[in-house]
């Protein structure tokens, strides 16, 4: 049963960082004020409120800083699961100082919690040879073939138009190992940040749990963790306005509400560029699928609009 007044928000980049920002500390938590005020406007109007967030820019930079540490100073790079860690928490503080203190300006007293959290992965998943997801800043051509002499054993795609970034394996989210700390917290009122960056993959061999070089799609472990919590309504807030077809094209066209079974032709049909609208599409479809009320993606500074349905592209069951 899913709780009606209950909200998975899952924050893109634009929520941390802006794009032509450096990324210094002082730029992203400027944006994270702004966002928390969005989020706090919610639960003045009485939403219980569960956080996700992207973590692709942070964790990409944090890994450059670790390679120029080892290079520079000899001090030891780190793997990407350990660098994800390190990302789920500033951010989750960012997140928390933000929030909490933006509640209490308005007199509102409830805590906000960031769980590190790991997601359990299939060590055989297909994805572990096909790296899709992006990770770190977008780059010109020019600089990626100098990474490339650099870090030859790094893919990059184009983005959209909007540049090259490296990719990554993004193998598909089984299970949220903090599940049912994350539920207890959720239901005795907290405001529970987890699985920051789509969590921390890791493969579970024999009882014992090991990390892998990937980075798990935060929006598909988004949807595990707005079904786990139960909640009615999931929102992937992003940069663009909605899911389109055609995108990009002189035909393409805005999608406002949709049924889960048209939504699932759409996909199938290759409407939804993979490892950018593809997988926040897919995690719609499945948290409807799961007895989810309605999964919307649009734009973050559209977020009341988007909880309430009247902007952005909302995914629905037809027949709840």
């Amino acid at each position: 049963m899913s709780e009606r007044n209950l909200i998975v928000i899952a924050l893109g980049g634009n929520a941390l960082l802006q794009r032509g920002q450096k990324g210094t500390f002082q730029e992203q938590y400027e944006n994270t004020k702004i966002t928390a005020k969005k989020i706090a406007d919610l639960i003045e109007r009485g939403y219980k409120v569960v956080i996700t967030h992207g973590n692709g820019p942070q964790v990409g930079a944090t890994l450059l800083r670790h390679d120029a540490g080892q290079k520079v100073y000899g001090v030891p790079a780190f793997p990407m699961d350990v660098a994800g860690a390190e990302t789920q928490g500033f951010i989750g503080y960012m997140i928390q100082q933000a929030l909490r203190n933006e509640l209490k300006s308005r007199k509102i007293d409830k805590y906000v919690v960031t769980i590190v959290t790991r997601t359990i992965v299939d060590e055989n998943d297909p994805a572990f040879k096909n790296p899709t997801k992006p990770v770190g800043p977008f780059y010109k051509k020019e600089d990626v073939d100098e990474l490339k002499k650099q870090f030859p054993d790094w893919v990059f795609k184009e983005d959209s138009g909007r540049g090259w970034r490296r990719v990554v394996p993004s193998p598909d989210p089984k299970l949220i190992a903090e599940r049912y700390a994350i539920k207890t917290l959720v239901d005795y009122g907290f405001v529970v940040v987890a699985s920051g960056g789509g969590g921390i993959p890791i493969v579970e061999k024999d009882g014992v749990a090991t990390g892998v070089e990937a980075v798990i799609d935060k929006d598909l472990a988004g949807q595990r963790l707005a079904t786990l919590v139960g909640a009615s309504k999931f929102v992937i807030a992003t940069d663009v306005d909605g899911a389109y077809l055609n995108y990009g094209t002189p035909n393409q066209k805005k999608l406002d509400r949709v049924s889960v079974e048209e939504m699932k032709r759409y996909y199938a049909e290759g409407h939804f560029k993979e490892g950018s609208m593809g997988p926040k599409v897919l995690a719609a479809i499945r948290f409807v699928e799961a007895g989810g009320e309605t999964s919307t993606i649009g734009h973050l500074y559209d977020l009341i609009e988007l909880v309430e349905g009247k902007k952005g592209t909302t995914v629905y069951s037809s027949t709840g």
